[in-house]
């Protein structure tokens, strides 16, 4: 397995989540530096990456938005699998610029979170992907709560 220490710009593309072991996970987009000389419909490159330093977890799930771009740097494991995205561990986070808060979705397995309605709070509204009502999460990291006691009360939309 190859290792590499590296350094991304690019964007949030999904929630960051909570992993195993005080870790954060979440996608970033990156872009190559010649995107101009690239087609239009060239794919993005997406990484995977995780963080197990608090203060970068912190941020990741209380102050960063979906869209927001950011400078990670850490190390880089390639995948063996092909089709697999590569993962990066990032030892430093970096914003480069934030996006205006707009309302956006998350999908969480069979359920779906609209953030943002509100940008005086971080309150997170939880629907099944059937549109049934589950609730309002307080935030981002209660989510996860909110739809683990709907699934034991009312056993999700399966």
């Amino acid at each position: 397995m190859k290792t590499t220490r590296s350094l991304f710009d690019g964007w949030i593309e999904a929630v960051p989540v909570r992993g195993p072991h005080g870790t954060v996970t979440f996608d970033l987009v990156v872009r190559p530096p010649d995107i101009d000389s690239l087609p239009d419909d060239a794919p993005d490159t997406i990484i995977s990456c995780t963080s197990d330093n608090p203060q970068i977890n912190h941020e990741l799930l209380n102050a960063i938005d979906l869209g927001t771009l950011v400078r990670a740097k850490g190390t880089l494991i390639q995948s063996q699998t092909l089709g697999e995205n590569a993962c990066l561990t990032i030892d430093t986070l970096e914003i480069l610029n934030e996006v205006e808060r707009k309302p956006s979705a998350g999908r969480y397995d069979g359920y779906c979170a609209v953030f943002g309605f509100d940008a005086d709070t971080d309150a997170v509204s939880v629907f099944t992907t059937l549109g049934r009502w589950v609730g309002i999460a307080d935030n981002v990291d209660t989510v996860a709560d909110l739809i683990d006691i709907d699934q034991r009360v009312n056993g999700g939309d399966a």
